[in-house]
């Protein structure tokens, strides 16, 4: 009885295991290397401030 269990316990983990592989497709990845992004030229500068931030309180 205990190797029946067992048994069933395996089939069970190995189709949990199948149904999340996670392999993801290689044509959404490549779709995405292909899209460019536009520099946004309307962002803020660089806080330049020289404070010491190491400080504590």
């Amino acid at each position: 009885m205990k190797k029946v269990i067992a048994l069933v316990m395996v089939c069970g983990f190995a189709l949990a295991f199948a149904s999340c592989g996670g392999g993801g497709s290689t044509t959404e990845s490549t779709a995405t290397d292909t899209t460019a992004v536009a520099a946004d030229s309307t962002a803020a500068p660089a806080d330049t401030t020289k404070t010491d931030s190491t400080k504590m309180n």
